[in-house]
Formats: structure tokens, sequence, C-alpha cells
């Protein structure tokens, strides 16, 4: 589909009607630019000009995602048992963040084994969003609370191996897990000054392996 496209008619109404059409989108999702009013010919007979305007793609990204929900969760449900989710956009260290909560029965298929289903529609949704555009925004969806359980588990699991890892000096590796999870085992270490953290391995299989920090002699 187009980002834009330029339409001449009668009026400006009936330009910016023809260019909606053939964009296949509402007003509500469009930036209209009026390039030229157009005028009457005179006496009715000769000299008129029509209108033109140039219509821009500018649906909003919590559109953009509902939509995208729609296409995604609900669409071998039927309409009395639809997921339900609530969508909001907000600024987290200077960063816009669309922030989706789904919540609903038997919704498990949406998170999937360790969180894979509900990753990869994380991921995709922040592609439809970023898609030609200059700004970034971050996409963050959970399902049930998920991830956010998830996440306090993963924590708690990354402070207990590196405590095994400071006691008994040797290496620990956990098992594998996907890119944003192994991302909240870095962070949650990130400050710990007896162990560092490293992936290995290749995906699907890649997992963290938390190591007794290096000694650095200081001169």
């Amino acid at each position: 589909m187009p980002e834009f496209v330029e339409k001449e008619a009668k009026t400006v109404d009936e330009a910016i009607q023809l260019a909606l059409e053939e964009l296949n989108i509402d007003l509500e999702d469009a930036s209209v630019e009026i390039l030229d009013e157009g005028s009457k010919a005179m006496l009715g007979l000769f000299g008129g000009k029509g209108a033109r305007v140039r219509v821009t793609v500018d649906i909003p990204d919590t559109k953009l995602v509902a939509n995208f929900l729609d296409e995604i969760i609900n669409r071998s449900r039927s309409e009395d048992d639809y997921p339900k989710y609530s969508i909001t956009e907000e600024t987290e260290d200077g960063v816009k963040v669309i922030k989706v909560d789904i919540t609903g029965n038997d919704i498990s298929h949406l998170i999937g084994r360790h969180g894979d289903t509900l990753y990869a529609i994380n991921y995709i949704a922040s592609l439809i969003v970023n898609r030609n555009k200059d700004e970034y925004k971050r996409v963050y969806i959970d399902v049930e609370n998920y991830r956010k359980h998830r996440e306090e588990t993963l924590v708690a699991i990354a402070n207990r191996a590196a405590e095994r890892v400071a006691k008994y000096k040797r290496p620990v590796a956990l098992d594998p897990m996907p890119a944003s999870e192994r991302r909240i085992i870095h962070s949650a270490l990130q400050s710990n000054r007896n162990v560092i953290t490293e992936s290995q391995g290749v995906e699907p299989n890649r997992s963290v392996v938390i190591k007794v920090k290096p000694y650095v002699k200081k001169f």
C-alpha cells in the first residue's frame, strides 16, 4: 500500500474521498494536505480548475497494534470468547513504549513454551509499529502478567546461580532461553561484583553462562 497519493477532483472533499478510497483507509487514519483548492469556471463555462490534495497514511501506532492483535488472537475464536486487551502509550527513560495487557480464558496458547509465542507476537508487532519510522517505539505485550512473573522468576534464578558461582568458583550454565530472557539475566547480574555473564551456544539452544569475575590486579 502506498504511503500517500495525490488526487484531483471538482472539490477538495471529492479529491480527499478519492484518495481515501485508493488508500483503503478512513479519514481518521490520514493526514490531508490541500495542494490547490481549485477555482470555479467563469460563467460556469471555462477557466475552472480542479482541487488537488495529498493524503498520507497516518494510522496511530496503537491502532496498528490493535489491528494486528485482532487478526492474530481472535482469528479462531467466537466473538463472545474474544480475549480482552488494553493498549496504552507512555514514555520510559526517554523512549516511547506501547504497552499491551491481554487477559481472557484459556489463552495459554498466546504464551507458548517458555513464552516463545508471546515473544514472537511482540517481535512482529514491533516491526509493524517501527516500519518506515524515524522515531523508535518499544512494544511490550504481556499475557495475564506472564512476563512480569517470568521476569521475577528469572531474576531469582540469576541471583541463586550467582551465589553458587561465587561460593564454589565454578561456572553455571542456565537452561536455554530466548534472547529477551537472556537480557533479563544479564541485566540482573550486571552490577554483581563477583560474577560475569555471557551467552553461549546457537539458537534455539543459546543460554547464559555465569562465571567468576576475573581478578584484575591494580598497580
